[in-house]
This record gives C-alpha cells, sequence and structure tokens, in this order.
C-alpha cells in the first residue's frame, strides 16, 4: 500500500511563490511516476503536472506552464511543486498522485492513477 502525504500549502499573494511536497512510503518509489492535480470549489479535478520514475520526462497543463515545475528526489521518496506567479485562479487543494509505472510518459489522465494524498489548500489572493 503506498502512503501519499501532501505538505506546504498555505496563503499568498497573487504574483508569489509557494512549493508543496509530497512524502511517499509503502512503494519502491523509483518505479513510480509522480502527478499533481488540483481541485477548486465546484470543479473537477484537474491535471497540474506530472514527472516519471526517472525525472526525465515532465508535463505540464497549459495553464501552469512556464510558472510551475516539477521535481522528484527518489532517495528522499519525495515529489515537488514549485509554484511562482501565482494568480487567484490557482486557489484549489492540490493532491499527489502515484501509478506504478516505468514508462517514458507519465499519466496525465486522473483516472490513469493509483494512488492519492489527501490533499493540501492552497489560496491565492489578489
Amino acid at each position: 500500500q503506498v502512503q501519499l502525504v501532501e505538505s506546504g500549502g498555505g496563503l499568498v499573494q497573487a504574483g508569489g511563490s509557494l512549493r508543496v511536497s509530497c512524502a511517499a512510503s509503502g512503494c519502491t518509489f523509483r518505479r513510480c511516476a509522480m502527478g499533481w492535480f488540483r481541485q477548486a470549489p465546484g470543479k473537477e479535478r484537474e491535471f497540474v503536472a506530472a514527472i516519471n520514475w526517472s525525472g526525465g520526462r515532465r508535463y505540464y497543463a497549459d495553464s501552469v506552464k512556464g510558472r510551475f515545475s516539477i521535481s522528484r528526489d527518489n532517495a528522499k521518496t519525495t515529489v515537488l511543486l514549485q509554484m511562482n506567479s501565482l494568480k487567484p485562479e490557482d486557489t484549489a487543494v492540490y493532491y499527489c498522485a502515484a501509478k506504478l509505472s516505468t514508462e517514458l510518459d507519465p499519466p496525465r489522465e486522473r483516472d490513469e492513477y493509483d494512488y492519492w494524498g489527501q490533499g493540501t489548500q492552497v489560496t491565492v489572493s489578489s
């Protein structure tokens, strides 16, 4: 069983930066593709970013491209999401997700992931 625990959310002003982290346990982290999704009130959970098992391939939603950066530290079994130039529309609960996969491309669809964290709130004030 894989456990994912997010941390680092909070309140930030528009234009500011925030970094959220996801600590994984109970799995062979090196064999997992990792993703970040977010869900705003009244909206469906949407893809934000994904990184493959080696860290060699990354994908971003168009809405965050150039502002967000996903990375992983396999030794520490953590995945990070650095968020810069934050906008009020980035306000959401951010979820970490994992999929046992050593494929080159990490999944970008919500239904492809096997494990989820409990989420961390990110609020961007205008």
